[in-house]
């Protein structure tokens, strides 16, 4: 393994952990780029394991709340509604998840010019939504009712495909369906645990007798290098949306999806 490659791999964990809790669809970035140097990892593992690294930042930064949440669980119905709403909402990507998997890692993983469609459309989404006039009738993540939970869950599943943005889907469901912007973006991180965790645990199972010692020590910088960047994004992201809403990131999935496009026409 070459030092080159090692950076590549740092490099491409700071893309992960950097964008997996934007609404720009971390895994349709890091296709994108491991494609354009021409990085090969084994059944597209390391784009999946690496996302570890992401899950942890989000346990780092809100380990109050969630010890606070494991602690008053038995007594606190506040609590329990919380815990629920991420269960229900995780439901439809497992399950839709375990079925599609082979399908979404060996045909839209390897499908460049999908992913930079995918970040166009959802760029031109978000910037509608974000023009929207809404009343938000939810303000608190961790009080989210059970239905609204189970339809951003849905929502969320959209996001199997590479570019359209696990956190983007459901943000944009959650909004539509009557959370404010702070608390979608919020609720969407503390779904990123299961769902992410979910993901990291089948996709080590099904590749566990594939994976070599330098994949091992790849997926670790990568890891490493996704937990720091994430750290960042998540100790920033609900203030700058507040400020900012999400026009910014319509329009920066528009460009990275228009530059590969044209990359991609120039290159292959």
């Amino acid at each position: 393994m070459s030092f080159g490659t090692l950076l590549e791999a740092f490099f491409l964990g700071l893309l992960e952990g950097f964008t997996e809790f934007l609404p720009v669809s971390s895994t349709g970035h890091i296709l994108l780029a491991a494609h354009f140097i021409g990085f090969e990892s084994q059944g597209k593992v390391f784009e999946v394991l690496i996302q570890l690294g992401a899950i942890l930042a989000i346990v780092t930064v809100y380990f109050g709340r969630f010890w606070q949440v494991l602690i008053t669980l038995p007594t606190s119905a506040r609590s329990r509604n919380f815990v629920l709403g991420l269960i229900i909402a995780f439901l439809p990507a497992a399950v839709i998840g375990a079925f599609a998997h082979g399908f979404i890692k060996s045909v839209l993983f390897e499908s460049p010019a999908l992913i930079c469609t995918t970040l166009i459309l959802g760029g031109i989404v978000l910037l509608w939504v974000d023009t929207l006039k809404t009343r938000p009738t939810q303000i608190d993540a961790m009080a989210f009712p059970k239905s609204l939970a189970l339809k951003i869950g849905f929502a969320q599943c959209l996001a199997m495909v590479p570019g359209v943005s696990r956190s983007g889907s459901s943000i944009v469901a959650g909004m539509l369906l009557g959370a404010s912007k702070p608390a979608a973006a919020e609720f969407s991180f503390f779904l990123a645990l299961p769902t992410m965790a979910g993901a990291f645990a089948y996709d080590f199972y099904k590749n566990r007798d594939a994976l070599s010692m330098d994949d091992g020590i790849l997926i670790a910088v990568g890891f490493i290098a996704a937990f720091l960047s994430a750290v960042c994004v998540v100790r920033t992201l609900l203030a700058f949306v507040s400020r900012h809403g999400y026009t910014p990131f319509g329009w920066w999935r528009i460009a990275v999806g228009g530059i590969g496009l044209v990359a991609l026409a120039l290159v292959g």
